[in-house]
């Protein structure tokens, strides 16, 4: 079975990263978009809403945002559980010990922010972009992720674990302690990561494009994970 493809960086183009709105005015339903407060409500269906600099820790699961802002929001061990955030735009907050698993992302952005402790197994990610994010201690465990960039991201203690990752990009991103043990990877470019490290799950690296560099990096820990002991002399 084929490993990861090591391809020279100078010789292949990066994948190109998509154009997404950096402030609430360019959104195409910004003039729509209605400001919200109190709670968030379970099952409720929220439609060109503005959270702006609310905090939530209460539970919401199977809630659904459409077209919504949310700018300085604070989720703090709030229940999102299968909620799902299509064209969702989410800028300068903070996602501390908040439940998403399972929950639904498609064509939404989370800019400037921080994710610490979150429960996101199980969720789906498509046309997704993660820009200038802290994710510290995040479980994808079992994820599907289809066209998803993280640009300018930390990525530490994030587990990627039996998840399925399909044209996903690291561009300006450092990895470290990320896991990807079991994890399916398809067109999945690591080429533009600053840093990457892995805690585990080298050989689920198998489907993915770095670069010469990277690969003599990870050189000793493929031979770990193949048995092979390296001995001069």
């Amino acid at each position: 079975m084929a490993g990861p493809a090591v391809v020279d960086p100078e010789r292949a183009a990066m994948p190109a990263v998509p154009n997404v709105p950096e402030e609430l005015a360019q959104l195409p339903y910004a003039h729509l978009l209605q400001p919200h407060s109190g709670p968030l409500r379970a099952d409720q269906r929220y439609d060109t809403v503005h959270f702006d600099g609310t905090e939530h820790g209460g539970a919401a699961g199977g809630a659904g945002f459409l077209e919504c802002a949310f700018t300085g929001v604070h989720f703090d061990g709030a229940g999102l559980r299968r909620a799902s955030f299509n064209e969702a735009w989410v800028h300068g907050s903070r996602l501390v010990a908040t439940d998403l698993a399972e929950s639904e992302w498609q064509d939404s952005a989370v800019l400037g922010s921080v994710l610490a402790g979150i429960a996101w197994y199980g969720c789906a990610l498509r046309r997704v972009v993660l820009r200038q994010c802290k994710l510290e201690s995040v479980n994808l465990r079992g994820a599907t992720l289809r066209d998803v960039v993280f640009e300018d991201c930390l990525l530490r203690d994030v587990d990627f674990g039996e998840a399925r990752m399909t044209e996903v990009a690291f561009p300006g991103s450092t990895l470290e302690e990320v896991r990807l043990g079991g994890a399916k990877l398809s067109k999945v470019d690591l080429r533009g990561a600053v840093r990457l490290g892995l805690a585990d799950g080298h050989l689920g690296l198998r489907g993915a494009v770095i670069s010469t560099h990277q690969l003599f990096e990870l050189a000793p820990q493929f031979a770990q994970a193949l048995g092979i002991v390296v001995k001069d002399g």
